[in-house]
């Protein structure tokens, strides 16, 4: 569900590192927006992160 259409970016896990350096699972989540995106001559709605949208407007201008 939270992947990154373009570069494959998904959900990764870590922990939280409290100040007496007691560890708590966490995730790290991907930043995912819903885009329209112009591709093979027509527009076409893709989840991307915010990395992958950043250097496709750079590609475009």
């Amino acid at each position: 569900m939270a992947i990154c259409e373009h570069c494959g970016k998904k959900t990764t896990f870590g922990q939280n590192r409290s100040h007496s350096m007691r560890a708590t699972k966490r995730t790290f989540k991907p930043n995912l927006q819903q885009v329209t995106v112009y591709e093979d001559g027509k527009m076409v709605k893709k989840t991307l992160c915010t990395r992958c949208i950043r250097t496709l407007t750079k590609a475009t201008k």
